[in-house]
């Protein structure tokens, strides 16, 4: 199942055709993407009939899938050669923080650059479906309603500012572009070894598979969610593999004009355009 936001409606993607969730439930379900996560078991039973097509699907105007979580936490240093790209150590615990969730934007939206030293960082992004409270980790990927891609664009001179503030860094308007769409886990051969990468202009940058998550998702879900519960709509990014532009010689970072592209492997690509 592929859910996206098409004008700012849900619908599910039927190859080249949508379903506007509204529509063909009679009003079983709202418009709202987020009032759907809070209905996950219900919708997930009304999906797995017949749904029919509702209109054609237009990819450039699909906006943020999940466009108002209440929580948006992050992975820093999760990929194996990416902590060793950094000469750092192997993360015992995850490096969490969070990305504002007003960071948001959509798949193809523009980002609008501030400053001169902003970064790309690939990552898979995990939509929960179920709130998760104390969850052990067998039970991680249970409480998942699907996966999408995101970028954890982030501005290295804010970050580093003040000794260290990453949820400022990565949080500017813009700076968290995820799509096209939600996967629901089945869709995807191995939910945890996909190909994930990125190229800007073209130019490959970032190339991996999940399977070098130092910590995997239901890792993470046991993890976050021993210090708090995890609510329907929450969005994990949960970190970015080697290739960064910070840690290249000389550094690289985003420059206006440019394109960044993002794919992971079963879910597509997302396209954003720097201005």
């Amino acid at each position: 199942m592929r859910l996206a936001t098409l004008e700012h409606r849900v619908v599910l993607l039927l190859g080249d055709e949508v379903a506007d969730i509204a529509t063909a439930s009679d009003g079983a379900f709202g418009p709202d993407p987020m009032e759907l996560y809070e209905q996950w078991d219900r919708f997930v039973d009304w999906a797995s009939g017949p749904v029919t097509a509702t209109g054609p699907l237009d990819l450039s105007l699909l906006g943020c899938p999940v466009p108002m979580p209440r929580q948006v936490f992050a992975i820093g240093l999760n990929y194996r050669a990416h902590a060793e790209e950094s000469g750092m150590e192997i993360p015992t615990v995850p490096a969490a923080f969070t990305k504002f969730p007003a960071s948001l934007s959509g798949p193809f939206d523009d980002i609008e650059l501030v400053g001169e030293m902003n970064d790309w960082e690939a990552e898979l992004v995990v939509v929960m479906g179920r709130r998760a409270d104390r969850v052990d980790e067998a039970a991680g990927w249970a409480h998942v309603a699907g996966l999408t891609i995101g970028q954890d664009v982030s501005d290295r001179l804010l970050q580093f500012a003040a000794a260290g503030q990453f949820s400022l860094g990565k949080s500017r308007r813009g700076y968290g572009p995820i799509g096209p769409c939600v996967v629901t886990a089945e869709e995807v051969a191995d939910p945890d070894n996909l190909g994930i990468g990125c190229s800007v202009d073209g130019v490959t940058v970032q190339e991996a598979r999940t399977d070098d998550l130092i910590f995997s998702v239901p890792a993470l879900i046991a993890e976050l969610s021993a210090v708090v519960p995890l609510l329907p709509g929450d969005l994990i990014f949960t970190g970015t593999p080697a290739g960064i532009g910070l840690v290249r010689e000389p550094p690289q970072f985003l420059q206006r004009g440019q394109v960044l592209e993002t794919w992971i492997e079963g879910i597509g690509t997302i396209r954003n355009r720097c201005v």
